[in-house]
């Protein structure tokens, strides 16, 4: 009489693949954090230059869009889920559109203007917003969520502003640099606590399989 053992080896194998995965994926966690401070940084120097036209604040925001696009093409590159890499990547695509938007019309009206900002702080704040709910299990997550929430309020106060001055929109530029670089850093260290856990947890199985 033979007695049948359930094959466990391939669901274990699985498992410690997913788990290198998700290290491997995660520990560049620190790339979130340079660019973090990086854009509190950028958020500073665009207030230290003197803009007087419409068009020199389009092409800013523009260049805004564009490098906001690329920090998510570089956030996917670091984020565990399949999912949510795709969703970084659909996000860097629209955040290219707004900007050759207000790149290709430097010269149109300050409402203008201000209703594309608007339109990139309330996607910008509801992904936001839609991260920090996915990952309410990780500490710190509160802080993206109040970062989303203060994006959408931005992007509303844009969109319900019809009479702007430069000075408020270089200042909307600024504060959505400013929010973005604390997003930044607070996804840094939420990524980080989820590296340091699956290390935790490899460590664990090394010892126990030893």
């Amino acid at each position: 009489m033979t007695s049948s053992r359930p094959n466990t080896e391939k669901p274990l194998g699985l498992f410690d693949e997913a788990l290198d995965d998700l290290a491997g994926s995660t520990k560049h966690w620190w790339l979130l954090l340079v660019t973090g401070v990086a854009w509190i940084v950028i958020a500073i120097l665009i207030l230290r230059f003197d803009y007087t036209t419409v068009a020199a604040i389009a092409v800013l925001f523009a260049v805004f869009c564009f490098a906001a696009a690329a920090n998510e093409v570089m956030v996917s590159a670091v984020t565990p889920s399949r999912g949510w890499r795709i969703l970084h990547g659909l996000l860097a695509v629209l955040f290219i559109v707004v900007g050759i938007f207000a790149f290709i019309r430097p010269d149109d009206t300050f409402v203008g203007l201000a209703a594309i900002m608007s339109f990139y702080f309330i996607f910008r704040g509801a992904f936001d917003i839609a991260t920090a709910f996915s990952a309410s299990r990780v500490p710190g997550w509160w802080v993206l969520l109040l970062v989303g929430i203060a994006e959408i309020c931005l992007g509303f106060w844009a969109a319900g502003s019809w009479k702007v001055s430069v000075v408020v929109l270089v200042s909307w530029v600024a504060a959505g640099a400013l929010i973005h670089g604390v997003g930044q850093i607070s996804t840094a260290f939420m990524i980080r606590k989820v590296n340091k856990g699956v290390e935790a947890v490899a460590d664990r199985r090394t010892a126990a399989s030893a």
